[in-house]
């Protein structure tokens, strides 16, 4: 006779499986935005901050309608919901192909490409904070992972593509193939089961296994200083991954070469990498440590990391390797953020109400894409930009300490 609770354990794994899969064939429109910046720019005739409204609109669209997504998620379920995203991702390069001017890209890259992104992310996290209440920053992290690290595979091939082809046909090309990966990935998910009970001995955090609703949750002073420091480490981020080609060419390590390939792209390719690792790595400390001490650990080493990719910025070797470590401590956000909103407010509502704080990096993307592309553009130095998102760092990690655990200790949501 076959075990229930085995049968119940297998099904969560594949329902990570397939999500990170999900996740992974919509991370390029954001992870390799900037390897397009410059193509895009020298073709359309479009000044930088112009161009990276493009990026801004892709990253608020993705997060500002992300409580109407979740409520879609959990209305229609995950399978419709995520498979319409997926294909929508794709499609959005697909057309930003043929776009011949910047209202044309902002439609299909930032415009749809958000949409489906959006669908598709918030979709993925709420799963899993639903499926693995026992394990739920490991388990978030992992799914997080494959966002972070899905551009590892594409931005070679892409890079190679841009220069062998031009943008256009990559676009085309690569947007049909994730469009169709991730259709596929999309008919394996279902909804998790209906307040899934943790294993014994483990707490699931305040909210307990009923929790609050986001309008609730959005009169509490919780909600709004983690969404606060969630757009601060958001900003942070944004910027590098947004801007890293722009600094990089200023910098005068964009066209060097280090084991015999280019440093810009094998400087996103490690990116990708640790900020994929971070996220379950992080998300399985902050299962044992406590989030908020995880939280200063992660956004302190990002800052001190972002000091010292600044010191040594004309190092190509040095200038690859920091850039690793400051994603190291970036992307953990993606797994402990929900899982301390989820912790806080208790999973029933976990979709919608991770979707009202997801709109915190939508905020972060204004502000390090066109907003830090103005600084850069007003100062003619990248080095009052850098100054903005290290204070950002630090002082997101002494509030996680100072203020949010203190806070948390105070307060019960159930």
């Amino acid at each position: 006779m076959s075990n229930p609770q085995e049968g119940a354990v297998a099904a969560r794994w594949t329902q990570l499986g397939c999500g990170v899969v999900c996740m992974m064939a919509i991370s390029s429109p954001q992870y390799t935005w900037t390897l397009f910046t410059k193509p895009m720019a020298a073709e359309l005739g479009v000044a930088l901050p112009a161009l990276q409204v493009t990026f801004s609109l892709l990253v608020i669209l993705q997060t500002f309608l992300a409580p109407l997504q979740g409520y879609w998620v959990d209305r229609f379920g995950p399978r419709l919901l995520i498979s319409l995203g997926t294909v929508l991702s794709g499609l959005s390069w697909v057309l930003a192909a043929r776009a011949n001017s910047m209202v044309g890209l902002y439609l299909s890259y930032g415009l749809l490409g958000g949409v489906g992104t959006g669908i598709v992310y918030i979709g993925v996290i709420s799963q899993m904070v639903k499926w693995f209440p026992d394990r739920r920053g490991f388990a978030v992290g992992i799914a997080a992972a494959g966002y972070g690290m899905g551009a590892i595979a594409s931005t070679f091939p892409i890079s190679a593509g841009i220069a062998s082809a031009g943008y256009r046909p990559t676009l085309a090309l690569y947007g049909w193939i994730f469009a169709g990966v991730g259709l596929l990935a999309a008919q394996g998910l279902r909804r998790a089961p209906a307040e899934p009970a943790p294993r014994a001995g483990v707490p699931t955090g305040h909210g307990g296994a009923s929790g609050i609703g986001p309008a609730a949750m959005l009169r509490t002073p919780l909600f709004w200083l983690l969404f606060v420091m969630m757009t601060m480490m958001s900003t942070s981020g944004l910027m590098v991954i947004s801007q890293t080609a722009a600094f990089a060419r200023d910098f005068g390590v964009a066209t060097a070469v280090v084991m015999g390939m280019a440093a810009l792209p094998l400087a996103l390719t490690l990116d990708r990498v640790t900020n994929g690792l971070t996220r379950p790595f992080f998300g399985w400390l902050s299962d044992r440590i406590g989030r908020e001490q995880t939280m200063f650990i992660a956004f302190t080493l990002e800052g001190l990391a972002m000091l010292a990719w600044l010191q040594f910025r004309a190092d190509p070797v040095l200038f690859i390797l920091l850039s690793g470590v400051v994603f190291f401590g970036w992307g953990e956000i993606f797994s402990l953020f929900p899982s301390i909103l989820t912790d806080s407010f208790g999973p029933r509502h976990a979709t919608t109400n991770y979707g009202f704080l997801y709109m915190a990096q939508g905020v972060g993307s204004v502000l390090g894409g066109p907003l830090a592309a103005q600084l850069h553009d007003a100062t003619g130095s990248w080095l009052p930009v850098f100054g903005v998102v290290i204070c950002l760092d630090i002082a997101a990690g002494i509030l996680a300490l100072a203020v949010l655990k203190p806070l948390r200790a105070r307060q019960r949501y159930a």
